[in-house]
């Protein structure tokens, strides 16, 4: 009994380890290229963020502490994919 026992409670370990794993591995990704959030191009002073699909020629000003103007367009983009998610709730 003893024996069964702590093979069930090893089993329930193994899954809750499982578990935890693939939620960690969900929320930090493999790190490849295509993973990238945001790019920064020095020659033509454009900031490009991937996630958004935001493209600033502004990138002195981004350099200079300016990142209000990245700052609102992802406010924006996340408002609006809460009202859509609200939207797809009431129906």
């Amino acid at each position: 009994m003893e024996i069964l026992r702590t093979r069930i409670y090893e089993r329930m370990l193994e899954e809750e380890a499982e578990k935890t794993g693939a939620t960690r591995q969900s929320l930090i990704g493999h790190g490849e290229r295509s993973e990238k959030i945001r790019t920064y191009n020095y020659p033509q002073n454009r900031v490009t963020d991937h996630r958004i699909g935001f493209t600033i020629n502004r990138l002195d000003a981004i350099i200079d502490g300016k990142l209000d103007l990245v700052i609102s367009e992802l406010i924006n983009e996340d408002q609006k994919r809460k009202l859509s998610s609200e939207e797809e709730i009431r129906l």
